[in-house]
């Protein structure tokens, strides 16, 4: 689903990713985890095309987002940790104007905020200005964009950041049922707790060198996600 292949970037002097290799499948939730300013965020948004890098090669469902941006923004979706919205529109309206720009029909869109308003509670909150919504509403229908399309592969940069307990639970419910489904999430985050109970397969980044990943099992062995991510972030590889 999504390959990353010795993946470089530079700002000027300071290597944010330093020859970053990656691949997750159909079907895999993918934790990525680290301290801040490790290159998380960096790694995340050259795989939406947001950012260019240095060297080494992205390629998602087989099409390269450097030679072919489009064809990998079609199958994608992509959730910052503050997602920037038209604070002018209803929740209805901007989801509808997402909908337009990725060309899905009326049936289809209605079906999904029906179905996404319902699960993730935010049915009430379509009506009001994006600008009057909490965090966690505004996250909610964030999370309902980025599906409208039916995306295969979501990216995902700290999701749970504001969210209450109830939130959190009905975004691992949509998280999982979109994995079920066939497609796979690629998601940063701090919250160790949920990563381990969550993710597939999990990538421990530090000073943008990649240091540990695989299955959970491969990992930790006989020791939980955080001994393991600050005996790795402490120490080099």
């Amino acid at each position: 689903m999504l390959s990353i292949s010795h993946l470089t970037k530079k700002y000027g002097e300071k290597t944010a990713v330093d020859d970053l290799s990656l691949t997750i499948s159909a079907g895999e939730i993918y934790g990525f985890i680290g301290h801040n300013g490790a290159g998380k965020t960096t790694t995340l948004k050259a795989c939406c095309g947001l950012i260019d890098f240095d060297e080494g090669e992205i390629t998602i469902g087989g099409n390269s987002i450097r030679r072919d941006p489009l064809a990998c923004k079609r199958m994608t979706a992509y959730i910052p940790d503050n997602p920037d919205m038209y604070d002018f529109l209803t929740g209805h309206e901007y989801l509808n104007f997402v909908a337009d720009v990725y060309g899905v029909s009326a049936a289809e869109r209605k079906e999904c905020m029906e179905y996404y308003g319902e699960l993730l509670s935010v049915t009430e909150a379509f009506a009001k200005p994006i600008s009057a919504c909490s965090h966690g509403m505004r996250q909610k229908i964030a999370v309902i964009s980025a599906l409208i399309h039916k995306p295969k592969l979501i990216i995902m940069d700290e999701p749970f950041v504001g969210l209450d307990p109830s939130a959190a639970h009905k975004l691992k419910t949509v998280m999982k049922e979109h994995c079920e489904a066939g497609g796979a999430i690629f998601f940063s985050t701090h919250v160790l707790e949920v990563a381990e109970k969550l993710c597939h397969k999990i990538a421990v980044i530090k000073d943008g060198k990649l240091l540990k990943n695989g299955t959970m099992d491969e990992v930790t062995g006989d020791a939980s996600l955080e001994e393991v991510f600050l005996e790795l972030a402490d120490n080099d590889a």
